[in-house]
């Protein structure tokens, strides 16, 4: 089993990543609709936090910890 350390370890730079790209996300759609509100706001960082593991896996670059046997 794997140290609470050790997952923390590998999972910092996804978790980095993952929040750079919902800025990035919310930064284009706002620049491309406008101004949106809370809920859609909310629902965008929900789908990149979501599919951000998938998409990852999907590459072949998810930590150890995220990948399935």
């Amino acid at each position: 089993m794997t140290s609470t350390t050790e997952k923390v370890r590998q999972l910092a730079p996804h978790w980095a990543a993952m929040f750079l790209l919902m800025v990035a996300v919310l930064a284009l759609v706002e620049q491309v609709v406008g101004a949106i509100g809370l809920v859609p706001s909310v629902g965008l960082v929900v789908a990149v936090g979501i599919g951000y593991p998938y998409v990852v896996r999907a590459l072949g670059i998810a930590p150890p910890v995220w990948r399935r046997p």
